[in-house]
């Protein structure tokens, strides 16, 4: 990656979560197509044949599995729409894009392996482990996790 400035730092974060967002926005189309469906499927099976016709209760319970898994990517999709890419971290926290020694990170929303230009990011959630040990940290400090130290290079 080039050396870049605040404005640079921002448009490259924006650019990231626009990646992220549409990531995301591409399982809320699949799992609200899976849903419908699901429901579909149950609609055109009828009424269970019998107190012990599971196959119904299958359908249903797919069709209630698909729409955890929507609900969860709108959560998602919400949690990109706070970061503001407007500032520029000085200091590992949500909203900040870290670069370390050992892998490239986006602390939002866990949307797994991001590729930016042949970088790879990983969108992962505060609520992480390894995130907990990064928390609060700036340019050139190191953590430790799970026995590694993880120097890091630039926060933004």
């Amino acid at each position: 990656m080039f050396k870049m400035n605040d404005l640079d730092k921002s448009a490259y974060k924006l650019r990231l979560i626009e990646k992220c967002k549409n990531h995301v926005l591409a399982v809320i189309e699949n799992t609200r197509k899976e849903m419908e469906d699901a429901q579909k499927s149950a609609n055109e099976y009828g009424q269970p044949k019998d107190r012990y016709d599971s196959y119904r209760a299958q359908l249903l319970t797919r069709g209630e599995m698909f729409s955890g898994q929507y609900q969860q990517a709108m959560e998602q999709f919400a949690t990109l729409e706070k970061i503001g890419v407007d500032k520029v971290h000085k200091k590992v926290e949500f909203g900040s894009v870290v670069i370390t020694d050992k892998q490239k990170m986006f602390i939002a929303t866990g949307c797994g392996k991001v590729d930016l230009d042949g970088d790879i990011y990983f969108a992962i959630s505060p609520t992480v482990p390894i995130f907990e040990a990064m928390k609060g940290m700036k340019r050139g400090d190191t953590a430790i996790f799970r026995g590694q130290s993880i120097r890091i290079l630039d926060v933004f």
